[in-house]
C-alpha cells in the first residue's frame, strides 16, 4: 500500500476544506450534485469518446497501481541475472534450464528460454525489444486517459459555470433562485480545476513513472541475457545492470 498517495489525497482535500472554513464559508456549499454531474460525468464521457474500450478499461485498472504499486524488484532481478551468468559460465547455457520454471514473470521466462535455445545476442535483443515497445505503448495509452481527464475537467468546469450563470440570468426576476444558480456556477469551476490538479494529472504522472520502472525492469532483463549470450564475465554483467537502478 502506497501511504504517500493516500496522505496526498487527504492532504489536498483537507487544505481546500480548511481554507473554505477559515474564510467563514460553509463546507456544505461545496457539495453540489449538479456541478458534480456536469464535471465528472462530462469528463468521463469525453474520455470514453476518445478511447477504445480496451484503453478505457485498462486505464481504470491501472488506477490501483497508484495506491498499491507493484514491486518490480530491480535489485532482485539483477541478482537473478548475475546468478544466471555465473551458472552459464560454469556449465553452459543448458545449465540454466532449472531456472526457467522458477520465473514468475512471463517476460523473464521467455527471455531465459530464448537464451537457453541458443539465440544470438542480436536476435535476443531485437525480438524482446519489440515486445517491450508494444507493451509500453499499450500501457501508456491506458494511462493517458487520466491525463486526458485532467485536460477535459477544467473545461467542463467552465461549461458548468456558464450553465449556472444561464440559470441565474433566467431567474433574475426571482431572487430566491439566484443563489443556487451562482453556487452551481462557481462550484463547477472548483470541481473541474480541483479534480484535474489534485487527482487526474497527478495520477497520470505517477502511472508514467511506474510504467517507466516496469519498462526498465524488462530492459534490464534484455541487457542481461544479451550479455550472457555474448559470454561476458558475471562481474561485468552486474556492473552494467547496476545502471538500471537509477530509474527507482
Amino acid at each position: 500500500m502506497d501511504k504517500l498517495s493516500i496522505i496526498a489525497i487527504i492532504g489536498g482535500l483537507t487544505a481546500i476544506l480548511a481554507g473554505q472554513a477559515l474564510e467563514g464559508g460553509h463546507l456544505a456549499s461545496l457539495l453540489q450534485l449538479t456541478a458534480f454531474l456536469i464535471v465528472i460525468g462530462g469528463t468521463a464521457s469525453a474520455v470514453m469518446l476518445q478511447s477504445t474500450p480496451r484503453q478505457f478499461v485498462g486505464g481504470l485498472r491501472l488506477l490501483k497501481w497508484v495506491f498499491n504499486p507493484p514491486e518490480f524488484g530491480h535489485e532482485k532481478m539483477i541478482g537473478e541475472v548475475v546468478r544466471w551468468s555465473q551458472h552459464a559460465r560454469k556449465g553452459g547455457l543448458l545449465a540454466l534450464e532449472p531456472f526457467v520454471a522458477q520465473q514468475h514473470d512471463p517476460f523473464a521466462r521467455k527471455a531465459l528460454q530464448m537464451l537457453i535455445d541458443g539465440a544470438p545476442p542480436e536476435t535476443l535483443r531485437s525480438v524482446l525489444e519489440v515486445e517491450v515497445d508494444m507493451a509500453e505503448h499499450a500501457r501508456r495509452q491506458c494511462a493517458r486517459i487520466w491525463e486526458s481527464a485532467g485536460g477535459y475537467a477544467p473545461t467542463l468546469g467552465i461549461l458548468g459555470a456558464v450553465l449556472g450563470l444561464i440559470h441565474v440570468m433566467e431567474n433574475l426576476s426571482d431572487p430566491s433562485k439566484l443563489g443556487s444558480g451562482i453556487a452551481v456556477a462557481f462550484v463547477a469551476t472548483i470541481y473541474g480545476v480541483g479534480s484535474a490538479n489534485l487527482f487526474f494529472l497527478p495520477v497520470a504522472g505517477k502511472l508514467k513513472h511506474l510504467i517507466a520502472a516496469e519498462v526498465a525492469l524488462k530492459e534490464l532483463v534484455i541487457e542481461g541475457v544479451s550479455a550472457i549470450a555474448g559470454g561476458e564475465n558475471p562481474r561485468i554483467v552486474e556492473a552494467r545492470l547496476r545502471g538500471f537502478l537509477a530509474i527507482h
